[in-house]
């Protein structure tokens, strides 16, 4: 969808193509973006969509309910009863009508077909969508519906409520789900302040899941959350410096992929439903924020930058665990871990892959027969070539790789065996010596080089991925141009895209990272699911 901005002070305008990804509109408070957000969305017309959790939930005037999308689409049509339409209730409790009302529709069509003999299966609805999403969002919450009404409970509480009850997030989330799930086909969806009434730590994964909802769809948010904007990572971003009422012209700027905005560390985490993840990268742009979320999609996942903060981070929430009551873990590459390190920090609830790197990850075999299956290719032929090509390019750097091991195997003894307790500097030289001869450094190289040769000369590929780091590999595989990808870039883009789907070659790729970290990933389960 081809989308043209609001007016800049030079009278120019932007067109922005959103090739399906969200737009953000952020600014300062005052800087006119939801006047802006307004205006954007009267230019659209038919087409603009907007939803606002602050309206939905608390407008309760017939007028202005029925000035708003959600109340033109419920009260404007004859599908709801009059009763219902004019009663003066909010956007939710309209959405939650309509909901129910469709249901007893799709229920009534279905014992029609039955008395006549028609065997069609009962179909799938809104409302069952809205009821998935929701209890996946607040695990151990259930949504019941009894006698035409919506009732509430909780895995530890047998009480049955009704919506009034609900928090405000809770509230917030139904209305999101429902609104856009009935949002007109190819809507531009206006969302204004997508992070009310929402914890960050659920808000970057629900609106990730909405969007799904709806693909044909453009999300357009308006936020001055910088957290929440550098959640939307395919989004066109645009800052909204200033408004000239006078003009009707803004001083606004769409920012280029470069400038993509970074996200703060998270002070306050304890909030999450989930289990907590953290995880290695910036948050953004690095590939484990990317693909872990995708893959561990039943924790809060929580990106903190180094191996070491990571590991810090998994200790000391797990040591807080009476008072939040919640299981926290961490994921770091392997690197040149020997297994006393690895075993040493998954006994910590720190996860270690059976691959040197987050690349190897997705160098795994199953990872590019996926990505070759979804590109129509053959599959073993890619991964027969891959393979040789990795295997080749790890032969010439045998013993450059060993070395590297060899430093850090001698690094990592030394620190655990230095003894500080020294009277004077004879001492620690004597020590010193000692350590040199009990290492051994060319043994420990040498030892590295045979077992090195012995992958290359097995051809053990996963041997090979297991202590090799080299950012490079993934390029000088030719995996990209061998799945009839352009480039590195563009082949970690399909891994992504493909995670975003619910199909085989989605589950093909979670059960392999899964399994990488050895986790039980439901194999027998998700083959069963694949099968036609």
């Amino acid at each position: 969808m081809k989308i043209s901005l609001p007016q800049q002070r030079d009278g120019s305008q932007v067109t922005v193509e959103t090739d399906g990804n969200p737009i953000v509109i952020v600014g300062a408070n005052g800087a006119g973006k939801s006047r802006f957000s307004s205006t954007l969305g009267a230019s659209l017309g038919d087409r603009a969509f907007s939803l606002s959790a602050l309206h939905g939930l608390y407008v309760r005037d017939n007028s202005s309910v029925s000035q708003s999308s959600v109340g033109r689409m419920c009260c404007s049509t004859d599908t709801l009863p009059a009763e219902l339409r004019d009663a003066g209730h909010n956007e939710l409790e309209l959405l939650m009508a309509r909901l129910m009302h469709d249901e007893m529709l799709n229920l009534l069509d279905y014992k029609l077909s039955r008395s006549d003999g028609n065997d069609k299966p009962l179909q799938r609805t809104r409302l069952d969508e809205v009821i998935e999403l929701w209890q996946e969002v607040f695990p151990g919450n259930k949504i019941l519906v009894e006698s035409g009404r919506f009732l509430f409970s909780r895995d530890n509480d047998g009480d049955r409520y009704s919506a009034l009850r609900l928090s405000d997030g809770e509230q917030a989330v139904i209305y999101y789900i429902a609104g856009v799930m009935y949002a007109p086909d190819h809507a531009a969806i206006f969302i204004n302040s997508p992070e009310m009434f929402l914890h960050p730590t659920i808000m970057q994964a629900l609106w990730s899941r909405i969007e799904l909802l709806r693909p044909d769809c453009t999300f357009i948010y308006t936020t001055h959350d910088l957290e929440f904007t550098s959640s939307r990572s395919r989004a066109s971003v645009v800052w909204v410096r200033d408004y000239d009422p006078a003009a009707v012209a803004w001083d606004y700027s769409v920012l280029p992929d470069s400038g993509s905005l970074t996200e703060d560390v998270y002070q306050a985490i304890i909030g999450a439903r989930k289990p907590v993840l953290f995880i290695e990268g910036d948050g953004v742009h690095s590939i484990d924020a990317k693909l872990y979320p995708l893959v561990f999609r039943e924790f809060t996942v929580k990106s903190l930058g180094s191996c070491n903060k990571v590991i810090e981070a998994t200790r000391s929430f797990n040591d807080l665990s009476g008072f939040h009551h919640m299981d926290s873990y961490g994921i770091v590459d392997r690197d040149r871990r020997d297994q006393h390190e690895v075993n040493y920090l998954r006994g910590k609830r720190v996860m270690v892959p059976e691959v040197a790197e987050i690349e190897n990850i997705l160098m795994l075999e199953d990872v590019i027969k996926a990505v070759a299956h979804s590109r129509g290719r053959d599959e073993n032929k890619v991964f027969g070539k891959v393979s040789a090509a990795v295997i080749s390019q790890f032969s010439q750097a045998l013993k450059a790789q060993a070395l590297m091991h060899t430093r850090h195997r001698v690094k990592r003894t030394v620190e655990y065996r230095i003894d500080g307790r020294f009277t004077n500097i004879n001492m620690l030289e004597e020590h010193i010596m000692m350590l040199h001869r009990e290492i051994a450094p060319r043994k420990i190289y040498e030892d590295f080089c045979r077992q090195f040769r012995h992958y290359v000369d097995t051809r053990d590929y996963a041997g090979v991925l297991k202590v090799y780091n080299q950012k490079s590999m993934l390029p000088a595989s030719n995996v990209a141009a061998l799945c009839g990808l352009r480039s590195k870039d563009e082949y970690v883009a399909v891994i992504i895209e493909l995670l975003r789907t619910s199909g085989p070659d989605a589950r093909r790729i979670i059960r392999a990272v899964k399994r990488c970290f050895g986790l039980d990933a439901n194999d027998a389960a998700d083959a069963k699911a694949e099968k036609p």
